[in-house]
């Protein structure tokens, strides 16, 4: 689904990544998420409140992204607002930062921010409006076309994560936590660089603190994202949500070498139904 609106944004990020980490085509892009989309799970469960994502090049993590974005294709006409969040790679900063941007682009078409909620994120104040953090971001930009892809039609409510705490990352989560119309998205790849066994060991025991909502266990070298998911996990544990490991691999077993992997993992946080 290609998402525009009719009057056209006077501010738009455009892509930064599109014919490095996915193809530049839209039909090429297009039928390799759908291609991904096939090959792996369906939904098993209720539609999740929040996913965790890898955001690698779609080559190494993109099944792995599927996975995740495949639990959300039952409520794909409900979710109507997605709060995405990703660490900074290559700007510095304290807290949170959004983006001045009415859409961000991508191949597939403009996706609208929602700029209520934008405001209403930055009147926290750990949030900070910095485009230069958006500007070459990756974390962000991989997610869209998978979001494009599986919902009807949505609004964009993007973040960039920077050195924050737990605190201050779940209270923006909790300002913004909405109703099932809204779903949050974590951007985050697991260990770095280790041999393919060292490297599911490690991100096993991740996976295992993500199960059990314990945000101090995600430690520093076990996921770039782990800011972003520290906070999740504590927000999840205030709303009674339940985590659950949708897929775990590593780019040795998708596509690289195996002598130095980098892992991923798709995770879905869910409402836990009441009797």
């Amino acid at each position: 689904m290609i998402h525009s609106r009719a009057i056209q944004p006077a501010k738009v990020r455009p892509p930064a990544v599109a014919g490095r980490f996915y193809p530049a085509a839209p039909a090429e892009l297009r039928n390799l998420i759908n291609t991904f989309l096939s090959e792996g799970p369906t939904a098993t469960g209720p539609a999740p409140k929040a996913i965790i994502a890898p955001h690698a090049g779609y080559l190494y993590s993109g099944p792995i992204a599927a996975s995740a974005y495949a639990q959300l294709i039952p409520a794909r006409s409900q979710i109507q607002k997605v709060v995405l969040l990703g660490p900074s790679h290559y700007v510095s900063l304290d807290g949170l930062a959004t983006s001045s941007a009415e859409a961000f682009a991508t191949p597939l078409g403009l996706v609208p921010l929602d700029l209520e909620t934008v405001r209403r994120a930055r009147s926290l104040p750990q949030v900070t409006e910095m485009d230069e953090a958006h500007a070459r971001e990756h974390s962000l930009e991989v997610q869209l076309p998978f979001l494009q892809t599986v919902l009807v039609d949505f609004t964009l409510v993007p973040l960039a994560v920077g050195d924050a705490s737990i605190e201050e990352v779940s209270q923006v989560l909790d300002a913004l936590w909405g109703g099932p119309e809204t779903c949050f998205v974590i951007s985050s790849d697991l260990s770095h660089y280790h041999d393919l066994q060292t490297a599911r060991r490690l991100d096993q025991a991740t996976a295992k603190a993500i199960e059990t909502l314990k945000p101090a266990a995600v430690g520093e070298e076990r996921a770039c994202g782990r800011i972003p998911i520290r906070g999740l996990l504590q927000v999840a544990r205030q709303h009674g949500l339940r985590a659950r490991t949708i897929d775990l691999r590593t780019s040795g077993d998708t596509a690289g070498p195996r002598d130095q992997v980098v892992g991923y993992g798709a995770f879905a946080f869910e409402e836990v139904p009441t009797r």
